[in-house]
């Protein structure tokens, strides 16, 4: 792959990244330092990707374990800190803001593989390869998120 096709296919993943980095870290300054991260590593070791057509799930893989290390910075920073941000003065433009946050708030694996799944519009195999999990725990991890969103949206 050259760089003017590594360049297309980034632009053409930009704003899914994003959300997806805002979903996991709440926090537009470390969202898109998660991005850049992630585009960054994804271009050193473009020579590890094995088809091209996997680019999209290869990239959001990398992005999510920039953001998990953020994540882990964020909070012993937050230890230390005590400043968490607040999560419900978050933009959220693709959902309605009581969907958006009872997203926000579901437990991190759970949370992931919903917005993987209804916002990106991956299907459950690309999640699979996504998240390194099976199958069925991909599709256990949707139910118990329904579940979980039925009960606060009620």
């Amino acid at each position: 792959m050259d760089n003017a096709v590594f360049e297309r296919l980034v632009l053409q993943n930009e704003q899914k990244l994003y959300r997806i980095s805002m979903s996991m870290l709440r926090n537009e300054a470390d969202a898109q330092d998660a991005v850049h991260d992630a585009i960054l590593k994804a271009y050193k070791n473009l020579n590890s990707l094995k088809k091209e057509e996997y680019f999209s799930t290869w990239l959001v893989r990398i992005l999510i374990n920039c953001c998990n290390r953020q994540l882990k910075e964020n909070s012993r920073r937050s230890d230390i800190e005590d400043n968490l941000p607040d999560v419900a003065s978050r933009d959220n433009p693709y959902l309605s803001v009581e969907l958006g946050e009872a997203i926000d708030s579901l437990p991190p694996k759970i949370r992931i593989t919903i917005i993987l799944y209804y916002i990106e519009d991956y299907p459950i195999k690309d999640i699979k390869r996504i998240l390194h999990i099976p199958e069925g725990t991909v599709n256990s991890r949707l139910n118990k998120g329904r579940l979980l969103l039925k009960q606060m949206l009620k």
